[in-house]
Order: structure tokens, then sequence, then C-alpha cells
């Protein structure tokens, strides 16, 4: 008896001799797992990616019809190094502007030639020169005290008040008057939830806003990780003025973004960013309350805008890859994947992804009347909103140092 067990037992060393690579293959998988250097871009996180609802690749990307002129190259650069991440763009009233958010926090405004850019409004008390307006703010890189200085994105007027209505990443949504200064905040929480990541908002006419949280895990700092992960916790919210009440709308979304109310307001489409689509939700009539798919499509959505057609322009950060594609829908290589000792932009280039701009033009109804392609990045590498304003194209940037434009039609 005893003889047969050594034998068992010398079969089964010979067996993990022979196979020196799965044994290697085995402690290096683990090694990586544990990531106890933190080498991998979700080093030191609690990293939980997730299989989340994206239509299937090819068809999208077959589908999709393409700039074969590359017409978005044909745009101009404006204000290059004087503005810095304008993501989103605003006309007031008296058709001054454009408004812009930047990287240190500043709410800008442009007066013309003679006098430039002027500071308009600031979003916290925190906010000073020293503080924020100096240094890595006026690189691509995410400045260090963005949380203290704040983040405006999504900018929206109330026409008949003159009101400018903010949201921003880390103070929530909040509001100013014509002359600017210091915003008000109007909704940090919501039902005693803290907002992490406000994000775009669009105002209905008996006063009420929509706006996006894009994450319940993630802040703005930590963005790429909502992605990363696919994980769904963002939101839509209403904030109520008279009542001066914040109600959630829609929950479980994955990095919902760009807010727009359609002309006659019976529905407004939003963006989700993780998910590759545009879709509406129906504020009246029959449908009131549902969700409905307007369209998939070949990259990132960020804000989306309508024009005095009616139509929906919308920036997509391009493309999607076949290879992204199987992470998404097996977590676990997800999880190993992004744990690799290596930069996340290499790994990003490993799986296919050359990121440049579409800006893509859309009826209610998802119907695709333009699309428009800067593949080079000639005139915009990252576009985060487009508004039509008297035949020009106003394009702008949450990553880069200028703002884009380009006559249209």
């Amino acid at each position: 008896m005893d003889l047969h067990l050594e034998k068992k037992s010398t079969t089964r060393e010979g067996t993990t001799l022979q196979h020196p690579f799965l044994l290697v293959f085995i402690l290096v998988m683990g090694f990586i797992m544990m990531d106890p250097f933190r080498m991998g871009p979700v080093g030191g996180r609690d990293f939980k990616p997730v299989k989340h609802d994206i239509a299937p690749y090819k068809p999208v990307m077959r589908n999709w019809p393409r700039d074969n002129m590359s017409r978005l190259e044909d745009g101009k650069l404006e204000f290059v190094d004087e503005v810095f991440g304008p993501e989103s763009l605003e006309f007031d009233s008296l058709g001054r502007g454009p408004y812009t958010g930047l990287a240190d926090g500043r709410i800008v405004r442009w007066m013309g030639q003679d006098v430039g850019w002027e500071s308009f409004a600031v979003v916290t008390t925190s906010w000073s020169e020293e503080l924020c307006a100096k240094g890595d703010w006026i690189t691509p890189k995410q400045p260090k005290n963005e949380e203290k200085c704040g983040r405006p994105l999504g900018l929206r007027f109330d026409k008949v008040t003159g009101n400018l209505y903010i949201a921003d990443a880390y103070y929530g949504l909040l509001v100013v008057g014509p002359e600017g200064g210091l915003a008000t905040p109007l909704a940090t929480h919501v039902e005693g939830d803290p907002i992490l990541f406000a994000n775009d908002l669009d105002i209905h006419s008996n006063g009420s806003i929509f706006f996006t949280d894009s994450s319940r895990r993630y802040d703005r700092a930590n963005h790429f990780f909502i992605l990363l992960e696919g994980e769904s916790t963002g939101r839509l919210l209403r904030y109520d003025p008279p009542t001066k009440t914040t109600k959630l709308v829609l929950d479980s979304l994955a990095f919902p973004n760009g807010v727009q109310l359609s002309s006659d307001q019976r529905f407004l489409l939003f963006t989700e960013t993780t998910n590759c689509r545009l879709m509406k939700y129906w504020l009246e009539g029959p449908k009131t309350g549902s969700v409905e798919l307007v369209a998939n499509l070949p990259g990132f959505p960020d804000n989306v805008r309508i024009n005095d057609r009616g139509q929906f322009w919308v920036p997509i950060h391009c493309c999607r890859t076949s290879a992204q594609e199987i992470l998404s829908h097996h977590p676990w290589m997800k999880s190993i994947y992004y744990r690799l000792p290596a930069r996340l932009s290499f790994l990003a280039r490993i799986i296919g992804m050359r990121m440049y701009t579409v800006i893509s033009l859309f009826t209610e109804n998802g119907d695709i009347l333009e699309v428009l392609e800067d593949p080079k990045g000639v005139a915009m590498k990252l576009a985060s909103e487009v508004r039509e304003v008297k035949g020009k194209l106003w394009i702008g940037t949450v990553a880069y140092n200028h703002i884009t434009t380009l006559a249209y039609p």
C-alpha cells in the first residue's frame, strides 16, 4: 500500500516538472491578481469590474457612416493657450459669449477682441489665484487642486432671469446671477445621499433643472474607473426651485453625461458614456416615465446639445474596439488586464484604442443626419460639446487648450 502511494506521488511531481511553464503562469497570474506593489492602473483600489449593457461591436461599426473627407479637420483653432479645458459653451440672452468653465475652476466669458476673456464666476470661496490659477492647471494633466478649486462642467442660462446654472464636478448644482461672482449651491445631496459627480444639466420651462450625477462610486478625478469597471451607479436628477428639493429621476445608469430637453419639452435626451449610447426619457404623453434607446454609438459620447431645427449634436470620443468588447463581456479578464504593471495609456493602445473626435447630428428618433471626423486631431482631439450658433459650430474640449469653430452648414 505504501509503495503504491509513493508511486502516485512521484508521478504527480513528474507532471509538474514536465510543465514548468504552467507553474510559472499560475504564479504570475497570482502575483498580478494580488498586485502587491500596486503597479497596475487599478493597484490599491477596490476594483470591481462588471459586465455592462453595450451593443455588439460589429453591427454598430458596420452601420456607422464615415466622413471620408475628414471635414472636421477644416475647423479653426480659437483662443489657443487662452482657455484650458473649456468643456461647455454658453451664450447669454444678449448674445455675449461664449461663457465656459475652465480647468482652474473659473467660469469665464469672451467680451470681444478689445477686452478678451474676463473672469465671470467661481463655485467656491476656496478659490484663489495662488491656489487655483498657477502651475499644472495650464497643461492637459488634471490639476492637483481641482477638488478644492472646483471643476465647472455643464453650463446653461435661464434666458428669462439671466441666471447661469452650473453643474460642477465637486460642488454639485449651483447658480450665479447675471453679474457673476460667487455661485450659490443649490443641490449637493439627493435624499441624504451626496452628489459625487455632477456633470451636465438643462432647464425646463417650469423651472425644474434636470442634471446628471455620473457615479456614486467615483468622482471626476477618478472618472476613468467608471469606464474601466463598467459600473452603473449614475443617476439623472431633478432640482425643483420652489421647494428647493432634489429628486431621483433615473438610477443605475452607466456614466450618464450630457442632458438636453427637446424643443417641445416632451422628452429629454441623455448620453450614457460607458454604454456608448444616446437615450430618451419621456416627460409627457403616454410614454411618460419610460426610457428608450435613440442610438448606439461607435465611441464614448459626452454632452448633447440641440440646434434651432430641433436636431441634436453629440460629440463622440471614437472609437470602440473588438478587444474592448471582449473585456466588457468578461469582467474577470478585465480585472487581470488592468492589473498588469503598465500605464493605462499603454494598455489602451494594446487593445487598439486610438481616440479621436467624431461629432454627429441626430434627429429625435436617432436618424443620423451628419457625421464630421478629425481622425488626425488637427482641429480637435477630444471634443466634449458642440453648439450650433448662427451658422457656426462651437466645439469645446475638457482636456485641451482651445475652442474649435467650424462654419456650418
